[in-house]
């Protein structure tokens, strides 16, 4: 681990591997280690920079909204410290997505290829913003212990958690490193994003978008929708894994993000 500091922030992050710079972004609440299986078996092709994003992990917490934009320009930040010029692949998930979207939006020079992974371009729907405020009432109120304990449920496959305890347990070990400034933030932001949707026929690099088939928490339409939309994108949907798919699946999502670089 290796950490980048600025102003009142400390971001932890690996770096590991040589070759195409693969930025991973992890989501909700969530932290680096669930890209560990890629940081692992994708290092002889790609340089894997992996954050945890502030609040997460072993990076400090900030009050306040964690806009999409505001995690994005760590992240773009965090590139700049490498001196990193060479144009990257951007991995997200689920809010990781998100802050993707944005990174794009903004920094659309230093992608060569983007990943999007169980996400979404639209914005949260009215019920989807009552959830979120929901949660950090709940939050505020009780720790984000219970959140832990629903997001477990909705995240995993019905497959995984009936036949795989351990990496129930792993998931949440990880999400139990979130800080209530984080959930409270990343709540905050995924609220308050955008509507990327009219972005999409704008992303010019090429894009792998990977979809669990059983996850609840974002259709496969949705995912189906944006590939409509990016010009140059195809669509690979993984059997047994839900909102994870890149833990899930581990070896099927390695084994794609590895063809896609070699394409690039």
């Amino acid at each position: 681990m290796k950490r980048l500091n600025f102003d009142d922030v400390s971001l932890a992050f690996e770096d590991r591997g040589h070759g195409m710079p693969l930025l991973c972004i992890h989501g909700y609440p969530l932290n680096r280690l669930i890209w560990q299986d890629q940081w692992e078996n994708l290092d002889d092709i790609a340089r894997l920079i992996v954050p945890d994003l502030r609040g997460h992990g072993d990076s400090t917490p900030t009050e306040g909204v964690y806009s999409m934009d505001l995690l994005a320009e760590d992240c773009a930040r965090l590139l700049d410290y490498l001196n990193i010029s060479q144009k990257i692949v951007l991995c997200g998930l689920s809010m990781g997505g998100y802050i993707s979207f944005a990174f794009a939006r903004k920094f659309l020079d230093r992608l060569a290829a983007l990943v999007l992974t169980a996400t979404r371009a639209a914005p949260d729907t009215e019920e989807g913003k009552l959830n979120r405020q929901r949660s950090i009432a709940l939050a505020k109120e009780q720790g984000i212990a219970p959140i832990i304990e629903t997001m477990i449920a909705r995240v995993l496959s019905p497959y995984t958690l009936a036949n795989r305890p351990d990496l129930v347990q792993a998931v949440r070990q990880i999400m139990q490193r979130t800080s209530l400034q984080a959930v409270i933030g990343d709540l905050q932001g995924m609220m308050e994003r955008i509507d990327s949707r009219p972005f999409l026929k704008q992303i010019s690099v090429p894009t792998l978008i990977i979809h669990g088939k059983d996850d609840t928490l974002i259709p496969i339409e949705e995912a189906q929708a944006m590939q409509a939309d990016i010009p140059n994108c195809r669509l690979l949907i993984l059997e047994n894994a839900a909102h994870l798919p890149n833990l899930e699946a581990s070896e099927r999502f390695n084994q794609a993000v590895r063809e896609f670089i070699k394409t690039l």
